[in-house]
């Protein structure tokens, strides 16, 4: 079994690739979920649908999230009574707040409604929350603290972030089916996703790291951040503001003690000295995905490395 974290488009795409790259079945996929938020009376849940709409084949190849060729004329409505449809929600994409929220009201689990919707979605791959609790991403900002989405997209990531808040993570346990699947891991995998509001959320559910740094099977990164640049979203501005290194060499510390190996690009090639004096093995790779078939190359070249398996380019 193996095991990923997962957040944002980073995420969900090498999600998809080690779906293709395992039988089904074989992959539980842990995401995050301090994402969400409350819109229009619906719960928005940005993480998990976006690794849900990808690992289906339905993902918009554009934006990597939401629905490929939805429309909104929903959105357009609500424009119309004069509210800003700051975040814009597919009419195909709205059925799937409705249900859920349909279904947490009658007192369903996060849990239970994500695998629901995989079911009806076709995706073999067990997809599960990394709490069944809220927990709410805060960011601190020279214009004072912002919810995560008020600063992600209405404000467009223009603020500088100056701290993060992990609200209700205290009172947050690991959803069920993360020890179970941890229990039986063969490989760890932390997918190129934010390190500190993807995975950061994840590492911080009380109890959620010591299960991760407690089991024996290995465990392998892979950097989001290419030639001291994130790919997508505003990571390497967050490191760098929260006075983290924002690159390959500064991931690999910020995973270090808990990582054993982690998964580089070809353009940080001269960082892979430096991170193997830190004590973790590399792998230097393409890891700038293309369609599905390059995800499921970088995933099996993570899966053979992570395994110790010395291939796919890896010195």
């Amino acid at each position: 079994m193996i095991v990923a974290l997962a957040g944002g488009v980073g995420g969900a795409k090498l999600a998809q690739g080690l779906a293709r790259a395992r039988p089904p079945g074989d992959l539980t996929v842990v995401i995050n979920t301090a994402d969400d938020f409350d819109l229009y009376g619906l719960r928005i849940c940005p993480d998990l649908d976006t690794v849900l709409y990808t690992l289906a084949g339905i993902a918009d190849p554009t934006t990597g999230w939401g629905i490929a060729g939805d429309t909104h004329h929903a959105m357009d409505a609500i424009a119309g009574y004069g509210r800003d449809p700051w975040f814009r929600l597919g009419d195909r994409d709205l059925a799937t707040h409705v249900l859920r929220t349909e279904r947490l009201r009658d007192g369903s689990s996060l849990s239970t409604v994500t695998a629901e919707f995989a079911a009806a979605l076709g995706v073999a791959t067990a997809l599960v929350p990394m709490s069944d609790e809220r927990v709410a991403t805060l960011v601190d900002t020279p214009a004072g603290r912002l919810e995560f989405q008020d600063y992600f997209v209405a404000r467009r990531q223009q603020d500088v972030v100056t701290g993060v808040v992990f609200d209700g993570v205290e009172a947050a346990r690991p959803a069920p089916a993360v020890a179970e699947s941890l229990a039986d891991a063969t490989l760890i995998v932390f997918c190129p996703s934010n390190p500190i509001v993807s995975i950061g959320p994840i590492l911080a559910v009380p109890g959620l790291r010591d299960l991760i740094a407690k089991c024996p099977a290995p465990k392998i990164a892979v950097s989001p951040i290419v030639g001291g640049r994130a790919l997508k979203g505003p990571a390497d501005r967050m490191l760098a503001s929260l006075g983290f290194e924002s690159s390959a060499l500064g991931v690999a510390k910020m995973y270090a003690g808990l990582v054993d190996a982690i998964v580089i690009d070809d353009e940080d090639a001269a960082l892979a000295p430096a991170i193997r004096e830190g004590g973790m093995r590399v792998l230097v790779t393409q890891t700038v995905m293309g369609g599905p078939e390059d995800r499921e190359r970088l995933a099996a070249e993570v899966i053979g490395f992570g395994l110790g398996r010395e291939r796919g380019g890896g010195r």
